[in-house]
């Protein structure tokens, strides 16, 4: 597994893979014509160009055998409180399913803390929904630690599955 740093000129690469992604493990969870809306917004040319020239946000591929297999998010500068703390938030993370159980999330994710380390962040946040067990076992065995809850706002996610839980990864 290697994180590769997405530039400008990925753009449509990066857009495959985080709409492969992305819909494979959360398709059902949006009503209505939710899913594609959200993609566009998400994942569109104007705000992927946005954010990879901003330099407090890094997109990266999960990368296996050569193969773009996932995506992930750092945004070093979040507009959540959390970060006026000097901190830091993975906003996305996905991999392909068929790539799940392999040690792939948890080499991912130790580069990720690495990657915060280096830039000298405090902590290290996330939100995951709450129904989301596996993932909650996951980052919890990983470190991290329950902060507190929060919802997703967002039109067509189903409403059963707005709520989230932000934990924290202390990195000092």
């Amino acid at each position: 597994m290697q994180l590769q740093k997405a530039t400008v000129k990925d753009i449509s690469t990066l857009q495959i893979v985080c709409f492969d992604s992305y819909t494979q493990v959360f398709a059902s969870h949006w009503n209505e014509n939710g899913l594609e809306l959200y993609l566009e917004e998400q994942f569109g040319n104007a705000r992927l160009t946005i954010e990879l020239q901003d330099t407090s946000v890094e997109y990266y591929f999960v990368t296996y055998n050569n193969e773009n297999i996932g995506f992930l998010k750092i945004n070093y500068n979040s507009s959540s409180k959390l970060s006026k703390l000097d901190n830091c938030e993975l906003e996305k993370i996905y991999i392909l399913p068929k790539f799940s159980g392999m040690g792939i999330g948890k080499k991912a994710m130790s580069e990720v803390i690495k990657k915060a380390v280096e830039k000298d962040k405090k902590l290290l946040f996330l939100c995951v929904i709450d129904t989301n067990v596996d993932a909650i076992a996951f980052y919890k065995k990983l470190g991290f630690q329950f902060h507190s809850k929060t919802r997703l706002e967002i039109t067509h996610f189903k409403e059963e599955l707005k709520g989230m839980e932000r934990m924290c990864f202390p990195l000092s």
